[in-house]
């Protein structure tokens, strides 16, 4: 039976020949594939494996390496001198973008405090003022004798804001010959000038500095007494005496000082005390006041 034709082919027939029979191996076979050694690995890769160094590669390895080791020393002991060199260049670069300090503002300082603030800083106008170093300005101006309490404040393109708290002056302290400002922690503020303060309370006397803080505020609260007074005593670092201007003493206990304050006012609120004047009380006893008056004046 004929084959049947379909599409011009003849359906049924074997499989076509091979166009490349008789006309030797296939594209690219002339080269043949890569070799491959037992595990499968391409021969170049192969190759790789079987390389060896003779003495003289190893001596020449050997020496490559130790020139790279001495070039990363000799720029170790440079390191510094570059980064000094890079951080100079980025400094000019940050100045002539304006970001110089032109202005530097001191809050909250004193007259008397503002010099030592400003020596503390040590800055001058024109340095980069991205390169400061505010920690390091902050504790500057924390070291300085005057500041409880500081604050630095970068402002661009120019400025410095510096904001400081002082201690407080709580009275001028007498002792061993030389007076001392001291704040309400009996600290010597150093600097100060006890003649700028005649405003202060005196205290004299070993101790004086860190007990008065206890005994002054129940002194504030009487204005009538506290404006007589000229110093504090301390004595035997205990107790105090209050020496006021004209003289007079007032001895006070060594504990419950206010206990005793308050008899005093009430003697002075029946008697007048103050205005009459006197020569001694002594307080120290409790529940009682001993007054020794004035000496009368001779009549001429």
């Amino acid at each position: 039976m004929p084959a049947v034709v379909r599409g011009g082919r003849r359906q049924g027939a074997g499989p076509a020949p091979n166009r490349n029979s008789g006309r030797g191996p296939a594209k690219g076979g002339g080269r043949g594939a890569a070799p491959r050694n037992v595990s499968g690995v391409p021969g170049k890769f192969a190759a790789l494996g079987k390389m060896d160094l003779s003495p003289r590669g190893v001596v020449i390895c050997m020496i490559a390496g130790l020139g790279v080791l001495g070039v990363v020393l000799a720029t170790g002991a440079r390191a510094e001198r570059i980064g000094a060199s890079i951080s100079h260049s980025l400094d000019a670069a940050t100045t002539g973008m304006g970001l110089s300090l032109r202005r530097v503002h001191i809050t909250g300082a004193s007259p008397e405090a503002t010099p030592a603030i400003r020596q503390a800083l040590n800055l001058y106008a024109g340095q980069p003022i991205t390169s400061l170093d505010l920690k390091a300005l902050h504790d500057q101006v924390a070291g300085v004798s005057w500041v409880k309490e500081a604050r630095v404040v970068r402002l661009l393109p120019d400025t410095l804001i510096i904001e400081v708290k002082e201690h407080d002056r709580l009275a001028v302290w007498q002792t061993g010959g030389h007076a001392y400002v001291i704040d309400s922690a009996g600290r010597v503020i150093e600097g100060a000038d006890p003649g700028r303060y005649p405003q202060l309370p005196l205290i004299v006397g070993k101790g004086a500095d860190t007990a008065a803080a206890g005994l002054l505020p129940l002194l504030a609260q009487r204005p009538r007494l506290m404006g007589r007074v000229d110093a504090l005593v301390r004595v035997d670092e205990r107790r105090w005496d209050l020496r006021l201007k004209d003289g007079s003493l007032i001895q006070l206990p060594a504990v419950d000082q206010d206990s005793a304050l308050i008899r005093l006012d009430a003697l002075d609120q029946r008697e007048r005390l103050l205005d009459l004047g006197f020569a001694r009380v002594d307080l120290r006893a409790p529940d009682t006041v001993a007054v020794r008056p004035a000496a009368a004046t001779p009549s001429v």
